[in-house]
């Protein structure tokens, strides 16, 4: 169990919209939900929509009905989105019969024709995702980070990596000689590797939440908080008020919480919200299960059972090899 940074004491999580709450968690249609909070209010919003995949919490709808709906739902985040605020809308495809609907971008157009500007594009990148026989397995979903204006929070500092190259130098020009970087480390990008060297690489590499994973609960398409922290980090200031408007368990809560922000969610299954409001309890105990920011992603030594070759399996494997060096000759 890894020691959580405490926000401050909580004496009540509200179950209706107050300007001044520090959690709030509300049950019920998330139109109804999105109604209580005033306009220009929010930060940030970070959700993982439904993605219309016949999920046990979803209705399976046509495409087009599905986009139709959740345009009418941006329309009124929009609403309750400050003017120098950000949406982190994380999706990944849609699949029907085996044709893959690439949800990031049927969504843009929504987004658009609302006004708001595309800042990054971020690429999720997982190990283990939906196998395949047809196609190539999927292991990457997308962010998209839209903001209201060309006004917006973008804590750049909070969130920069080392550099590879710190001593570097600018060659010519009146800087001649001097460091050409920041002491502080490089922009990381807009497709980022988070392992053990804090963002230093270029794809956002965190564990999706499979049965083995410390923040695991029944929700089957649970997102890490490990993935919001770092929008929260970069997209909004201490005592912001972030939302989640499908906030299922309550990892997007969790996230902000932990950076001194306030936190509103809503979801419409009573299960899960009773678990959001149980893992937000557990947060403010200490005794929440969280991966932390920035652990490294396990990597197979070979020694284990698990990742050595089957018994079963040499022997056509060594056929193959041999038949495919052959034709290389």
């Amino acid at each position: 169990m890894s020691e959580l940074p405490l926000f401050r004491s909580v004496t009540s999580i509200e179950t209706a919209f107050r300007p001044d709450a520090d959690v709030i968690i509300m049950s019920g249609d998330v139109s109804e939900c999105i109604a209580q909070i005033p306009d220009r209010s929010i930060a940030l919003i970070v959700t993982s929509p439904p993605y219309n995949l016949g999920k046990a919490y979803e209705d399976r709808v046509s495409i087009e009905a599905y986009l139709q709906t959740q345009a009418e739902l941006i329309a009124q985040l929009c609403r309750v989105l400050r003017d120098d605020g950000s949406i982190c809308w994380q999706v990944g495809n849609f699949v029907e019969h085996g044709e893959v609907y690439p949800l990031d971008i049927l969504y843009y157009p929504i987004f658009k024709r609302l006004g708001l500007r595309l800042r990054n594009r971020i690429v999720w990148k997982f190990g283990h995702g939906l196998h395949a026989s047809k196609r190539f397995s999927g292991r990457y979903e997308t962010i998209l980070w839209f903001t209201k204006s060309d006004h917006y929070i973008f804590n750049l500092d909070a969130v920069r990596v080392p550099a590879k190259y710190p001593g570097k130098r600018h060659f010519k020009g009146p800087n001649k000689g001097r460091p050409s970087g920041n002491p502080l480390g490089k922009n990381p990008s807009d497709v980022w590797e988070i392992l053990e060297r804090d963002w230093e690489e270029l794809v956002w590499d965190i564990p999706n939440v499979k049965s083995n994973h410390p923040e695991k609960t029944i929700h089957p398409c649970q997102f890490p908080i490990e993935l919001v922290e770092r929008c929260v980090l970069a997209l909004t200031n201490e005592g912001d008020m972030v939302f989640d408007p499908y906030m299922g368990v309550g990892s997007t809560l969790i996230a902000a919480l932990m950076h001194q922000r306030r936190a509103v969610g809503c979801d419409k299954e009573a299960t899960y919200v009773e678990i959001a409001r149980q893992r937000v309890v557990d947060y403010f105990n200490g005794t929440l299960r969280y991966r932390p920011l920035g652990k490294p992603v396990y990597q197979p030594t070979g020694r284990e059972k698990v990742s050595q070759i089957p018994e079963e399996w040499k022997e056509s494997l060594q056929a193959r090899l041999l038949e495919r060096n052959g034709d290389y000759e």
